[in-house]
């Protein structure tokens, strides 16, 4: 559950970097990558940037054999950056207009995955004298496994969407299945399995089954993990059933990334209503996910020395954001000991959504972004650096024509 930074740590970094902070822990990414990409070693993992887009963050997936998987062609344009070819980029999007389209095949990705035959049709307009061999998937809709989602083709618009690739020369060769956003239910997405490849088999041309993402993560401690190593051996057992070879795609974002984030903040501004603790801190809730669409919780602790952690009186604690947006709770009911202006509180498992979804809600910049690297260095004295640098109020400006 999270990443523990030491007080001493902490304290360096703030010094260094000033408050509000992220902090992203490269080996606790390191070890996530890697325990996912053992779980399914035949497959192919493209990280859903959708989740992060730092560029540094980017290049570790990158070096550890991982593509990436876009939703726009902002993500493209940042895994071009973060050093990805576009044989290693997946797009899996909706919605693009024509412009957004050609500028998709400009930079050369030549695996999508289509929202709608609309876009399918688009895609055949704007391909046109490109080189390029292109494959070509639809992303799925079908109730009985995804729910009410606005996302993807039916089955029954499968034949009209392999007769408007074949009028151009393509052919359908992938099935894309996005199970919903941050599931933990490993059940959820095993129980799924055949009949998705039953529903891919419909498809003539059939080669590869991108299983999506909506891999969830586990915010609350106690609560359902996702069973990669469960996931891995029971897709692999079913796909191998196939009378055909069909390539495993798998597009985790969320949790593949979440772990390794703290958002670092200082206590401004304390006090009591009854039992209840009220603690205003120097960052706000648009530093954190839309919580409720991606989580309404994160787990929120002290940064002290352990063992006057041990010993402290533990109150019901709200932290509040520094806006006066009434909503502006980055937890509530937190277990807290007695905090003073100066302490600092770490906002666990931010990686996911955290800098991705912030914003300059009621005129605040946006925090610094830096990474520590504990495989350089011993005990405290760990690599840090600066990934991307602390916004000031000249950001509420840019682009304003006055």
């Amino acid at each position: 559950m999270g990443i523990r930074l030491s007080k001493n740590l902490v304290q360096e970094l703030l010094v260094n970097y000033g408050s509000p902070l992220y902090v992203y822990d490269l080996e606790v990414l390191r070890q996530t990558i890697g325990q996912i990409t053992r779980a399914i070693p035949t497959a192919s993992f493209y990280f859903a940037a959708v989740t992060n887009g730092n560029v540094s963050l980017l290049k570790i997936f990158q070096e550890m054999g991982w593509g990436l998987h876009a939703n726009t062609p902002g993500d493209i344009y940042l895994a071009r950056h973060a050093g990805f070819s576009s044989s290693q980029i997946v797009y899996s999007g909706s919605n693009l207009n024509s412009a957004e389209m050609r500028q998709v095949l400009n930079d050369g990705v030549t695996v999508l995955n289509f929202d709608s035959l609309a876009q399918l049709q688009q895609f055949t307009e704007a391909a046109q004298g490109f080189d390029l061999n292109f494959r070509l998937g639809l992303r799925l809709n079908f109730p009985a496994l995804t729910g009410n989602n606005r996302i993807g083709i039916r089955p029954a618009e499968f034949a009209e969407a392999v007769s408007i690739a074949g009028r151009s020369n393509h052919k359908i060769q992938g099935l894309h299945f996005y199970r919903g956003t941050g599931t933990n239910a490993t059940a959820a997405f095993t129980e799924a399995i055949e009949m998705v490849l039953s529903i891919g088999s419909q498809l003539p041309d059939w080669q590869y089954l991108d299983f999506g993402g909506g891999f969830g993560y586990p915010y609350r401690q106690g609560s359902a993990v996702f069973d990669w190593k469960l996931f891995g051996e029971v897709l692999l057992e079913r796909v191998g059933r196939l009378k055909r070879k069909i390539e495993l795609v798998i597009e985790p974002g969320r949790s593949a990334i979440a772990g390794c984030g703290t958002l670092l903040t200082q206590v401004v501004a304390t006090k009591w209503q009854g039992n209840k603790q009220i603690v205003g801190v120097d960052t706000t809730v648009a530093n954190l996910a839309v919580l409720a669409v991606h989580g309404g919780y994160r787990q929120i602790v002290a940064v002290r020395d352990v063992p006057e952690l041990d010993d402290a009186a533990i109150y019901h604690t709200d932290v509040c954001g520094n806006t006066t947006y009434s909503r502006d709770y980055l937890g509530k009911g937190c277990p807290l000991p007695a905090l003073q202006v100066g302490d600092t509180l770490a906002i666990l498992d931010v990686g996911a959504y955290g800098y991705a979804m912030s914003s300059h809600f009621l005129h605040r910049p946006r925090p610094a972004e830096v990474v520590i690297d504990r495989s350089i260095g011993n005990g405290d004295s760990v690599m840090h650096r600066l990934i991307r640098r602390r916004e000031t109020t000249e950001i509420l400006l840019a682009n304003q024509i006055i």
